[in-house]
């Protein structure tokens, strides 16, 4: 598969990106990745990038967008942090990521077992990590309202969902370059959650 440049860029539509991901998880899911010149792509990159889409993932060691959705060099951007939440320099990535370099697409990443969701679900309280748990909080609450037990782990995988589109509106409300970009057609934002069992990507859109 060619290495994106910016006429690939700009010629993708929305619609096509979403398909590659789409693809590309379901060839990882059957051990049938693309054979890439990685060591190519690296020279072919080496004096720009054009990623279509951009990650706001987890930090997870299991979750790797790169290989969960069979992507090259230069196809993504990534931004990883513990429960894939939202804060002012995640912001600055994805607008960097989207009004500057050109990315199209926003996937909120969330993954069965979280392990920061499950903490928020426990009420851990840690040095800085307890500030961080206090953004997942609001999908807890919203989650614990409905259930018996909300660190058993099928309400967790419930908090994983909720969490993820609690980021995407925290998306759409912490940035009005990517608002207005959403609204012009210019960039989607939609969500998924990969199973680390199987490493099927489930798409919240």
């Amino acid at each position: 598969m060619n290495t994106i440049n910016k006429e690939i860029q700009t010629k993708l539509s929305i619609e096509e990106i979403k398909q590659i991901l789409k693809d590309g998880n379901e060839r990882f899911v059957k051990n049938t990745t693309m054979n890439r010149d990685l060591l190519s792509q690296v020279r072919e990159t080496s004096t720009g990038q054009f990623p279509h889409t951009v990650v706001l993932g987890c930090i997870d060691s299991r979750v790797t967008s790169e290989q969960v959705f069979d992507l090259g060099i230069g196809d993504s951007f990534n931004t990883r942090i513990a429960g894939n939440i939202v804060n002012d320099d995640i912001l600055g990535s994805l607008e960097y990521s989207c009004k500057v370099a050109g990315a199209k697409l926003i996937l909120v990443l969330g993954h069965t077992r979280c392990g920061a969701v499950t903490s928020a679900c426990q009420g851990v309280e840690l040095g800085n990590i307890t500030g961080l748990l206090s953004k997942i909080k609001v999908s807890v609450d919203k989650v614990r309202s409905n259930v018996e037990d909300v660190t058993e782990n099928e309400s967790v995988n419930l908090v994983v969902n909720e969490n993820v589109l609690n980021s995407m509106n925290e998306i759409r409300n912490g940035s009005e370059i990517i608002l207005e970009m959403e609204k012009n057609n210019e960039v989607a934002i939609i969500g998924g959650v990969y199973d680390v069992e199987n490493g099927v990507v489930t798409f919240l859109d």
